[in-house]
């Protein structure tokens, strides 16, 4: 009984995690390289398109940095008031969380998700508030930039050459519903910048000299654009059923220790795959007949050459022993999820090759069940 009243206590928690999932607010994040790409102004131009469109929604907090155009966007918005408070002599201002809670709004704006509140707050950071706002069934719109984020800390911190303190975990992107990258290209930025659009004209050439540089900038953005990528992969294989997804294309090359034929094979697939930018395989089964022992000097010294082409060409290279080759492939297929396998061309016609090989006939009969397709390469 004991086992019973456990196994229905967890059902309960799992059905209450259920729950409080269905009741959390949705969360949304503009991600960019750095400063001054536009993520607060995209999200006070999101928040004027929601107001329109009668959602119930009010700025949390914002950072304009004093640039003309984002504080432009204020007009019209509704705020919740900051909450003052002083802190080593100094007033300052902070984000109320709780007033949040109480006013209860559909949406919520709140900027600089990486910031670290004042000793005394109830969380130390803000990206905690987020969590707890999100609880409390309402969605949140929020930006940060991507050097910030924990996993990527010392790889920004190697571009930049600038410690960085205030990091976000991981977890906080994973739990997003929908991340948005804010991109310019090194010129762009570099031109706002010059403008006087992102700090004042004193801090210009200083900031030329050291951040805003164009090598660093193109890492920063290469990094952002991986994150966002990762992200959508992620959504896709979560949510998005097997049965309907888009697969990316994935080449397997089947070789055997004809090498003539075995080359055409490698250099054809390699031709398939960069049309397609994607990642392939060479696969040799090694059937007992071809062990190192019976094989021929000569045929060892081709196929060695051949897996050496396949490796410079940019394959991932797989060498497995078995004499159930047709089994091997289709194994092989299904645990990397390939979308085609490439095959050389029998010595001997196809139509007899169906008949009389009963390796090929078995491959046939066996891609006929899958959605994999077979391209016998001359």
């Amino acid at each position: 009984m004991a086992g019973n009243n456990q196994n229905s206590d967890n059902s309960v928690k799992e059905f209450i995690e259920l729950v409080k999932r269905s009741r959390r607010g949705k969360l949304k994040v503009y991600i960019g390289m750095s400063a001054g790409v536009g993520k607060t102004y995209r999200m006070l131009q999101e928040a004027h398109a929601l107001l329109k469109n009668g959602i119930d929604i009010q700025i949390g907090y914002i950072e304009t940095h004093n640039r003309a155009e984002t504080h432009a966007l204020l007009d019209g918005l509704p705020m919740i008031a900051r909450r003052n408070t002083f802190y080593k002599g100094k007033e300052l201002d902070e984000m109320d969380v709780q007033a949040i809670l109480n006013r209860h709004p559909e949406v919520v704006i709140v900027d600089e998700l990486a910031h670290s509140n004042i000793e005394g707050s109830k969380n130390s950071k803000r990206w905690q508030d987020v969590m707890d706002i999100l609880e409390a069934g309402i969605s949140v719109i929020t930006a940060v930039n991507i050097q910030h984020l924990e996993s990527l800390n010392e790889e920004a911190e190697d571009i930049t050459g600038i410690a960085i303190t205030e990091r976000i975990p991981d977890k906080v992107l994973e739990l997003a519903d929908e991340i948005v990258n804010i991109d310019l290209t090194a010129n762009e930025l570099i031109e706002r910048l010059r403008a006087g659009k992102i700090y004042d004209k004193s801090k210009i050439e200083r900031a030329l000299q050291n951040f805003f540089r164009s090598d660093k900038i193109l890492q920063l953005r290469e990094l952002a654009l991986k994150e966002v990528a990762h992200h959508l992969e992620r959504k896709i294989d979560i949510e998005v059923p097997k049965q309907i997804k888009l697969r990316p294309e994935r080449f397997l090359a089947c070789i055997s220790s004809n090498h003539e034929t075995a080359k055409v094979v490698i250099r054809k697939t390699a031709r398939l795959a960069s049309y397609y930018r994607s990642p392939w395989i060479v696969l040799y089964v090694q059937s007992s007949g071809e062990s190192m022992e019976r094989i021929k000097l000569d045929k060892q010294r081709h196929l060695i050459n051949n897996f050496n082409l396949a490796t410079q060409l940019g394959a991932e290279l797989m060498k497995i022993k078995s004499d159930q080759i047709t089994q091997t492939i289709m194994q092989v297929a299904e645990d990397r999820e390939i979308t085609t396998i490439c095959i050389g061309k029998p010595h001997l016609s196809l139509f007899q090759v169906i008949w009389r090989t009963t390796v090929f006939n078995q491959l046939l009969n066996k891609i006929a069940t899958t959605e994999t397709d077979l391209v016998i390469l001359s």
